[in-house]
C-alpha cells in the first residue's frame, strides 16, 4: 500500500509534535474553554489527537472548506461548505489545519470566522510549507518542503487518510 510513498514523519514523532502543540495552546488559553475548530476533512485525525493531549476541557467543532476537490493542484477559490455548529462569539477559537500550503484556505476560513465575533482567533497547523508566505500561523508543528502530503487524515483523491504516519507521494 505504501510502495509509492516516502515516510517523512513517523507516528511516534507525530505524537511528540501534537503533545507540544497542545501544551503551547493550553498555556496561551489559560482561561475559559477554548474551541478547537477542525478544518475538514484533512485535520480530523490531528484534531482528535490534539484534543486528547489537553489536560483540561476543550470544545470541538468543525468547518468544511475545500480548495482541492478531486484535483491534483489547489484552486485559487476556497469553498466553505459548512460552518461551525456552535456559537463562537466571544470565545477563544483555534483553527486546526492538517497542512497550510499556500495559505489560501487558512485565509478564507479566518476571514469567515472573524465575522462570527470570536474573542480571539488563532491558527494551528500540523504542517507548514517552507515556501508559505500567506496568513499568519500561530502554532506550527513542523515545516516541510514541497511534495504532496498524505496520511494522518490527509489524502490524495480520497486515499491514504488512514495511514498512521505522514508521507510524500513519490
Amino acid at each position: 500500500m505504501t510502495g509509492n510513498l516516502k515516510l517523512i514523519i513517523p507516528p511516534d514523532e507525530i505524537l511528540e509534535i501534537v503533545t507540544g502543540l497542545a501544551a503551547e495552546i493550553e498555556k496561551d488559553c489559560a482561561v475559559g474553554t477554548p474551541v478547537l475548530l477542525g478544518v475538514l476533512k484533512g485535520a480530523f485525525v490531528f484534531l482528535s489527537d490534539l484534543a486528547r493531549a489537553f489536560s483540561r476541557h476543550v470544545e470541538i467543532d468543525f468547518i468544511q472548506a475545500s480548495s482541492y476537490g478531486d484535483r491534483d493542484t489547489p484552486s485559487r477559490d476556497v469553498l466553505i461548505t459548512g460552518g461551525p455548529s456552535i456559537d463562537i462569539k466571544g470565545r477563544d477559537v483555534i483553527i486546526v489545519e492538517g497542512i497550510v500550503d499556500r495559505g489560501v484556505t487558512a485565509k478564507a476560513v479566518t476571514g469567515y470566522l472573524k465575522s462570527k465575533g470570536p474573542a480571539s482567533l488563532k491558527t494551528c497547523a500540523l504542517l507548514l510549507r517552507h515556501s508559505h508566505r500567506g496568513v499568519n500561523i500561530d502554532y506550527i508543528g513542523r515545516r516541510i518542503d514541497e511534495g504532496f502530503v498524505v496520511g494522518y487524515g490527509m489524502d490524495y483523491k480520497g486515499r491514504y487518510r488512514n495511514l498512521p504516519g505522514i508521507y510524500i507521494i513519490k
